[in-house]
């Protein structure tokens, strides 16, 4: 994000602003917002009036500042938190010109005012909060058109100018170093992240093999009587071997879930569903994921819908597992115990249950891919580091923030 700064005269006792990158809805370039943001008498003092020209004559030097005469001009004032500016014979993008009314002003005052729909809205507030939990103010800037008999159109929303006082700017761009406002809280342990990738590798294995054993696209192929090889053979013992390694961490995440210290790892954890208040906040998450809420309630750890899937996927898991081993007792009927183990086979058939083990594995990864869309959803529009905290352990939320699952956030 490029920046650029205006200086204000001494006699004018207010600081000097840091001016970003304009975001745009897509109505109008970033250049061209940022002109008419900058559109004000030429002798304004205003801090915002002398960094945004500053800002474009710096970033766009191409583009005029459009000039505004002091009886066009509307500032803002205390109870009025947004200004009016009125810019004559302003050229439009279809080579003709027309007065235009530039409103400029706090956010939520604009978007009062503003004819805009909801997907626009949502975006253009998403990016707010973002720019806001970087340190930036957004500055919102409208417009409407004037017609002939000098009435004033419907204001529409163009985009916000991102502002922050020059004593901070350097930090604007990083949260890191606005430790003031965030807070770093650890909530995974290191063994649920060995768990959590281990359990990514062995599914992927013994998605591929199981794959390959139930349709072999490739390798040597038996017809007339001819050797094929043992390829299928090591095939099957990458997936058995795999299979045993998943039993292991199975049982180790069980086990955890009854004497682990942790409290998002015991089993309570697996079902959030413990009185109204969680019903509901399970109704708003959904909402947030299917774009109906802005906002979703926050969690340190997994939110009620997460918690309902993972336990979902968790028994679906433990179904594989056993209808896999079944299976696997097939082929070793002379132990007592695989053969006990097997016996639902003999009720079955061996062709049903390898339906069950296809199909079963076929909803774990349509919930991978579900997954992974959320995670990097969730990445981008609430960048609490969710990615990464698989990795590191921790989460970043704002100070003054109170989790459902934990207390306030100092």
């Amino acid at each position: 994000m490029t920046t650029s700064t205006a200086s204000v005269p001494s006699d004018v006792q207010t600081p000097a602003l840091v001016v970003g990158t304009a975001f745009s809805l897509g109505t109008m370039s970033e250049g061209r917002i940022m002109a008419l943001a900058a559109a004000s008498p030429p002798s304004s003092h205003d801090p915002v009036d002398r960094a945004t020209a500053k800002a474009l004559k710096t970033d766009y030097p191409t583009l005029d500042r459009p000039v505004v005469a002091e009886e066009d001009f509307d500032p803002a004032s205390v109870d009025k938190r947004h200004s009016l500016a009125m810019i004559r014979d302003y050229p439009q993008g279809d080579g003709t010109s027309s007065d235009v009314v530039v409103m400029r002003g706090d956010l939520a005052t604009v978007l009062s005012k503003v004819e805009i729909g909801r997907g626009k809205r949502s975006e253009l507030k998403r990016n707010a909060s973002l720019a806001e939990r970087r340190g930036w103010r957004p500055l919102a800037v409208a417009s409407a058109t004037v017609d002939e008999n000098d009435a004033i159109g419907p204001f529409k929303m163009l985009g916000f100018i991102p502002v922050c006082p020059e004593t901070i700017r350097g930090s604007v761009d990083d949260v890191k170093t606005g430790p003031a406002m965030w807070a770093r809280i650890r909530v995974w342990s290191a063994s649920l992240r060995i768990q959590h990738w281990t359990n990514v590798i062995v599914v992927f294995v013994l998605s591929c093999t199981g794959f390959l054993i139930m349709d072999p696209f490739f390798g040597p192929f038996a017809y007339n009587g001819v050797p094929t090889g043992f390829l299928m053979g090591y095939i099957r013992l990458i997936h058995f071997t795999a299979a045993f390694v998943w039993l292991v961490v199975a049982l180790t995440r069980i086990w955890s879930a009854f004497t682990s210290r942790d409290r998002y790892l015991r089993w309570p954890a697996m079902w959030p569903l413990k009185k109204k208040e969680d019903v509901r906040n399970l109704g708003r998450v959904l909402q947030h994921y299917i774009f109906i809420k802005e906002e979703a309630p926050l969690y340190l750890g997994h939110n009620p819908l997460q918690q309902l899937a993972y336990t979902a996927v968790y028994v679906a898991c433990v179904i594989q597992m056993i209808v896999g081993f079944q299976l696997f007792g097939v082929y070793h009927q002379t132990y007592w115990f695989w053969a006990f183990f097997s016996t639902p086979i003999h009720w079955i058939g061996v062709p049903a249950m390898r339906l069950i083990h296809v199909i079963i594995m076929f909803v774990l990864w349509m919930f991978v891919i579900a997954h992974i869309y959320l995670v990097f959803r969730a990445e981008s529009l609430e960048r609490h580091g969710g990615l990464s905290a698989m990795i590191n352990g921790g989460v970043w939320v704002k100070r003054g923030s109170t989790p459902v699952d934990a207390p306030m956030v100092e």
